[in-house]
C-alpha cells in the first residue's frame, strides 16, 4: 500500500478472458481430379475433399517434402439391410427331420414309418445294420 511500484510485490492486473473458440469444421468441395490436385495443404497433412461432380471424395495427403498423393473413394447413401425372414424355416426343418427319420428308419417319429426293405432295395445284415445291394 505504501509503495505501489514495489518490484518485489506481485501485481494483480486482471486480464479479460476471451471465450475460446474451437476449430472450425467445414466441408471442402472440389470439381474432379484437377480440383483435388489444385487444393493446397502443408507438409505431412491430409484432407478429405467432397467432389461436386460425382459421388466420390478425394483423400489428399502430403509427405514431409510436400509431395502430394490424391486418391479417389466412392461414396453412396446408407441403406439399412432388411430383417431376415424366418417364416418358412420351421416347415423346412420339419420336412428335413421327416426325411432324415424316414431315411434312417427311425420309428420314434410319430409321422413317419419304417421303410420297407423290399421297396428301398436294402437288406438287414444279421444284427449289423442295413446295407444296399
Amino acid at each position: 500500500p505504501y509503495f505501489p511500484n514495489n518490484p518485489y510485490q506481485p501485481t494483480y492486473n486482471p486480464v479479460p478472458q476471451q471465450p475460446q473458440v474451437g476449430p472450425q469444421m467445414q466441408v471442402v468441395r472440389v470439381n474432379g481430379r484437377n480440383g483435388a490436385q489444385a487444393f493446397q495443404i502443408g507438409p505431412n497433412s491430409s484432407a478429405l475433399l467432397l467432389d461436386e461432380s460425382g459421388t466420390m471424395v478425394w483423400l489428399v495427403t502430403t509427405d514431409g517434402a510436400s509431395y502430394k498423393t490424391v486418391a479417389p473413394y466412392d461414396i453412396m447413401p446408407h441403406q439399412d439391410t432388411p430383417a431376415p425372414d424366418y417364416s418358412g424355416l420351421e416347415d423346412r426343418i420339419k420336412r428335413l427331420e421327416d426325411f432324415v427319420n424316414e431315411y434312417t428308419g427311425d420309428t420314434t417319429a410319430a409321422s413317419t414309418s419304417k421303410p420297407d426293405a423290399k421297396s428301398t432295395g436294402s437288406q438287414t445284415n444279421a444284427g449289423h445294420g442295413t446295407f444296399r445291394k
